[in-house]
């Protein structure tokens, strides 16, 4: 039988592990930092996941480009997969694992950041479009699952949920991105 209560403290135990490590706690500041300076220099945060994560990307592209707490001018923030008709050629024209490397190709440019939510950290797409960003120079965050999978050793932040539970990731993701949002939010336009 489901627990409800077990589900629910597993995930408090995650987020309490995310609290007790003091060195993910300073990263999700600096990740906070990147965007800001970037965003302070005319820069865009693109945000890229599968599934799920798709979800959670564009969730936090809309917190951005829309509002979070309190009304101020838009942020240039948009998660890459929301054109259908792109991803649809792109993946039957080329292959899945190149939609968002493209879409990069095509809108970023120097300075600017990707965020690459993968639970396993091992996702073809979001690792080809990490390459990609090297070679632009757009700076890269990737939030992943405990092991960091192989985007651990290809982005210039790791935010890795000490979790290998795919739910409780994802539950985290939206947290730490929301902290990121408010972050930004709060040091670009100050009350």
């Amino acid at each position: 039988m489901i627990s409800i209560e077990k589900i629910i403290k597993d995930s408090i135990d995650v987020k309490q592990l995310i609290l007790n490590d003091k060195k993910l706690v300073q990263r999700v500041n600096d990740a906070a930092m990147m965007c800001v300076e970037s965003l302070k220099n005319g820069g865009k945060i693109h945000f890229c996941g599968n599934g799920g994560s798709a979800a959670d990307a564009q969730h936090l592209a809309a917190e951005l480009s829309g509002r979070f707490y309190y009304d101020r001018p838009p942020l240039n923030a948009e998660a890459l997969h929301v054109n259908t008709s792109y991803l649809t050629a792109v993946a039957n024209d080329y292959s899945y694992d190149m939609i968002y490397a493209r879409m990069l190709q095509a809108s970023a440019k120097k300075g600017d950041v990707i965020v690459g939510i993968s639970t396993s950290g091992n996702s073809t797409n979001i690792l080809k479009a990490f390459d990609v960003a090297k070679e632009i120079g757009v700076k890269t965050i990737g939030m992943t699952g405990e092991s960091g999978g192989k985007i651990a050793n290809v982005c210039d932040i790791l935010l890795n949920v000490p979790s290998k539970c795919t739910p409780r990731i994802q539950e985290s993701h939206i947290m730490i991105g929301h902290i990121i949002c408010e972050i930004i939010e709060a040091t670009i336009f100050p009350k």
